[in-house]
């Protein structure tokens, strides 16, 4: 929209929110008279390097982007791909009368606003404007009754943010000096990958134990009916009166708990199957109990977080994603929501509907009233629920795909939170009989009967074990008395094995992250997406498993800098930084305490002393990362494996070796970048180092006289050669090795010395076109290709690199792009419907890179991007950020100043060169793509909706 065409009526009102999705929405319901632009997200940031700092701050100032010295004063930036965007802010604010900051009403949206506005400097009136639903009343409501900046909020973000900088950047340092290069550390999510670790610490020591018990089935000797059933199923409960061991009786360990209870073998337990066979039985007792469920409370962040994950199988991050675009367009009230409380207009709605979908009968008669549980709940929100005053069905939303699923959840669960409780009956039947070895023998079974299921009807939630039984299920018992007979229709004994304790999921993480206070609910997806990306975490299936780096990095912190990754600790910081918001304690002081470990009072000691509260002086950050030199990097990263195994965590990831280096029976093997650690046995190890490794040598080159090796490297099989030792490898006069990748059809112990030159001697030059262009046959990321200037064509087989002739090539290029390897590429990604253009948006490969396109504005991935790793949200950022440039004006050379060249295609020695640059870059992307995710920030933490720990 230009800022010419509109009217003055009443003033000019610039209305800023964060993104390009959130403005339009608004922008329809504000109309003449306001301008509703987007920030883009943050505008303003620590600086991310040294380079970004103004020239003059120096020393520790440099590295930190913080003046430690002087009460920890921040040093911020604009971000140089914001500047574009800032430039437009204010050129759009000096034709305006009032600037209204519409940013998310939390600390980081407050945060955004108060940066804005420190940014802008606007010389005309400021108004802070907050909502959380985006609809035509809320957002009027919002601009009648604009409120001032919260400073508090914003001091208690700063704080945040400045903690979380100190502990990123002299922790991080010592995880690269000592692990691996360009590790991060962070204050929740080291917390987070350590309890992924010891569970799997847990998996480890697991030893699994056996433990049998009786099923038996027992008959009334009448004819039942779904009601009534004929027959129960009842499990051994005790023997002489002494309780048979379950599964709840064992540790983690595998091993038996709990004392004084009956541990039956296979022996046993068959034996005594045998003796019941011709038993008496009969009802000893029947216990009946009203059973009563109320509803759940509304959807907050983090129970959303866990039904999405349980039910729709999405992660935390897509969760939050499918979230932000529903509050973006409307339909869902805001996301990042430590409350369970519903306003009354959403009650009313609520149970308009209870009324009209389920009937009167559902509708309980006074509004329910859910109590926050969430400690230091610090946001002003309702709960997660559909928006407006009116609740319109799923149906009627006209939502598709994953959006319509989240809606749906969030729908119901608002819906039922208004409705009756469900209740009914809850039966255990105790029945008897001795053995002809004169044992006592006491089977019980359980039974549920729902008369009424109240908001079942609407919803029940999930579990995260997925052999639990869900809230609805009913199993129903015959109706039978004290001392009925019955018979036994079958006996049989039954074996168990424990089960190591379960891998945490996204949802279950979670909920014990938030449990143990840990961090803030509306950061806990971007949490366990940074240790994804890190690589300190995969999956597998739905479980998170550690890699065998994360067992490293938490042994480092541990043993060196346990107050840091102490879950007590963690928790109790969080305190401080919501006293901090609340303004019951100074920021400066809490941060030197952190700092720089000085003595105070429980009263205002911060985390340093939050160790003992005692006031005693504790050593702070700094002082932990200066003595390095206690931390011995091998150790830190060895565990043994047994038969004289070692697993060790390098450089280029973890291997397992026995003996000394140099010596005659030295072993040494990688470990698959997939293994989980507790996967990793003894016997596994042996077969590591049994299989063929190292470097193969396949002989000299008769043509340079280097020798020519196999190897088997981190990305798969590949051949080299071994250059003279002093071969430069630097500077103008280095030289690289030849190598090339084994084929697919080709093995290390197979592949011999004419291959691998051949496979050596690639690209290979098949001829020129009619024109002179130079036609090759390359084999590359996606397979064995032609290439001819700019125009790459796939080939069907890698053979085909060796034996296809010029006549072949031409005849592959003379037929219509669109058929060849170029046009027929799918896209890399596909991220979904941008908010702006409301087009597909898809990852595409370019001659310079991947990039982002709706198919009208493309703008290529950032240094800190890459394809694995890039979010919708991030896409559309990308996007928004190229149209708010502009087209992109090209000088011609020679041309006047003042004249503006036509477009012109690139010279083609720069074309060549940034082509082969690009490609340089696209590969190493590709090729290192989990090594990336360890190394870099996650595109998301970008975005407006991304909030940092």
């Amino acid at each position: 929209m230009s800022p010419t065409s509109e009217t003055a009526h009443g003033g000019r009102r610039l209305v800023i929110v964060e993104s390009p999705a959130k403005a339009k929405t608004i922008k329809g319901y504000l109309g003449p008279g306001y301008v509703v632009e987007a920030s883009v997200g943050h505008i303003r940031d620590l600086p991310s390097g040294a380079a970004e700092v103004p020239e003059k701050y120096t020393g520790e100032v440099r590295r930190l982007g913080v003046d430690v010295e002087h009460d920890f004063q921040p040093v911020y930036v604009v971000n140089a791909d914001k500047k574009a965007q800032v430039r437009k802010l204010k050129e759009l604010l000096a034709e305006s009368d009032e600037l209204y900051l519409a940013t998310d009403e939390d600390r980081e949206g407050e945060a955004i606003a108060w940066h804005l506005r420190e940014v802008l400097k606007p010389k005309v009136p400021v108004h802070r404007m907050v909502f959380h639903e985006i609809t035509k009343d809320a957002i009027r409501e919002a601009v009648a009754n604009p409120r001032e900046l919260n400073q508090r909020m914003v001091d208690a973000q700063e704080t945040r943010r400045i903690l979380d900088r100190l502990y990123g950047y002299e922790v991080s340092p010592v995880l690269w000096k000592k692990v691996m290069p360009k590790l991060s550390a962070g204050r929740v999510q080291s917390v987070a990958t350590r309890l992924v670790v010891e569970r799997e610490r847990e998996r480890i020591a697991f030893r699994s134990a056996e433990y049998w018990d009786l099923t038996g089935t027992f008959s009334t000797g009448r004819k039942g009916d779904a009601s009534d059933p004929s027959s129960l199923v009842a499990r051994l409960a005790a023997v002489d009166g002494r309780r048979v061991a379950q599964g709840r009786d064992f540790g983690p360990d595998g091993q038996l708990k709990t004392a004084n209870v009956l541990h039956l073998d296979e022996r046993n337990a068959r034996t005594l199957a045998a003796a019941l066979a011709d038993t008496a039985f009969s009802v000893r007792s029947v216990e009946s109990k009203p059973y009563r469920r109320s509803p759940y409370a509304p959807f907050r962040t983090t129970t959303l977080q866990q039904e999405a994950s349980r039910k729709l199988g999405f992660g935390a991050k897509a969760t939050m994603q499918v979230a932000q675009k529903l509050y973006e367009n409307g339909f869902i009230t805001y996301m990042r929501t430590d409350s369970t409380i519903l306003s009354d207009t959403a009650v009313k709605a609520a149970r308009a509907q209870v009324t009209h979908l389920y009937g009167a009968d559902y509708l309980p008669e006074k509004p329910r009233v859910y109590a926050g549980k969430v400690k230091n709940a610090q946001e002003a929100h309702e709960a997660i629920r559909p928006s407006g005053d009116r609740f319109r069905t799923p149906a009627e939303t006209g939502l598709t795909g994953d959006q319509f699923k989240l809606y749906e959840l969030i729908w119901k669960r608002t819906v039922a939170s208004q409705m009756k409780d469900a209740t009914g009956n809850s039966v255990t039947v105790k029945i008897g009989g001795r053995a002809s070895d004169g044992r006592d023998a006491e089977f019980s079974a359980s039974g549920k009967t729902i008369t009424f299921h109240g908001f079942m009807k609407a919803y029940v939630e999930g579990a995260d074990d997925p052999n639990a039984e869900l809230d609805d299920r009913e199993r129903r018992l015959p109706q039978v008395a004290e001392g009925d007979a019955l018979s036994a229709e079958e006996i049989t004994a039954d074996g168990h094995a424990t089960k190591p304790p379960a891998r945490y999921t996204e949802a279950s993480l979670v909920k014990e992250l938030e449990e143990r206070e840990i961090g803030r609910p509306s950061t806990y997806a971007s949490i366990i997406g940074t240790i994804l990306d890190r690589g300190y975490v995969f999956k597998k299936g739905t479980a998170l498993v550690p890699s065998f780096l994360s067992f490293a990095v938490v042994n480092l912190l541990e043993k060196h800098f346990g107050r840091l990754v102490d879950y007590d600790f963690t928790a109790r910081m969080e305190d401080d930084l919501d006293r901090i918001a609340r303004g019951e304690a100074q920021s400066v002081p809490w941060l030197k305490r952190f700092y720089f470990g000085e003595g105070g009072t429980s009263g205002e000691g911060g985390a340093a002393d939050a160790g003992n509260g005692d006031g005693d002086h504790l050593g702070g950050l700094k002082e932990l990362v200066t003595d390095l030199g206690a931390i011995d990097a091998r150790e830190i990263s060895s565990f043994p494996v047994g038969n004289g195994i070692v697993l060790r965590v390098g450089r280029y990831g973890a291997y397992v070796e026995r003996g000394e280096k140099g010596q005659e029976e030295y072993q040494k093997a990688d470990v698959p970048d997939d293994l989980a650690p507790d996967e990793l046995t003894v016997e596994l190890a042996e077969e590591l180092l049994a299989k063929p490794s190292g470097d193969f040598e396949l002989g000299a080159d008769p043509v340079s006289g280097h020798q020519i090796v196999a190897k088997d490297g981190r990305y798969g099989p590949y051949v080299t050669e071994i250059l003279p030792e002093g071969t430069p490898k630097t500077g103008k006069n280095a030289v690289k090795p030849r190598t090339a990748s084994l084929f697919k059809s080709m093995s290390l112990d197979t592949v011999t010395l004419e291959e691998a030159l051949k496979l050596m001697s690639l690209p290979r030059v098949v001829g020129a076109d009619a024109e002179g262009v130079e036609i090759t046959a390359q084999n590359g990321r996606y397979g064995p290709y032609l290439k001819k200037g700019t125009d790459s064509r796939s080939l069907t087989d890698e053979e085909q690199l060796f034996s296809i002739t010029l006549d072949e090539a031409l005849a592959i290029y003379a037929q219509p792009k669109q058929r060849g390897r170029a046009a027929a590429k799918p896209p890399l990604k596909e991220l979904g419907t941008d908010p702006v253009s409301e087009k597909p948006v898809v990852v595409k490969d370019g001659r310079f890179g991947p990039y982002v396109t709706d198919g009208e504005t493309n703008a290529t991935l950032r240094t800190d991007d890459s394809v694995e790793t890039i979010t919708p949200e991030r896409g559309y950022e990308l996007l928004a950020e190229k149209r708010a440039k502009g087209p992109a004006k090209k000088t011609a050379k020679k041309a006047p100043a003042k004249k503006t060249a036509a477009k012109k295609a690139t010279p083609a020695k720069k074309t060549a060169a940034k082509k082969t640059a690009a490609k340089k870059t696209t590969a190493a992307k590709s090729t290192t793509a989990k090594t990336a995710a360890a190394k870099k920030t996650t595109a998301s933490a970008k975005t407006a909706s991304a909030k940092t720990e």
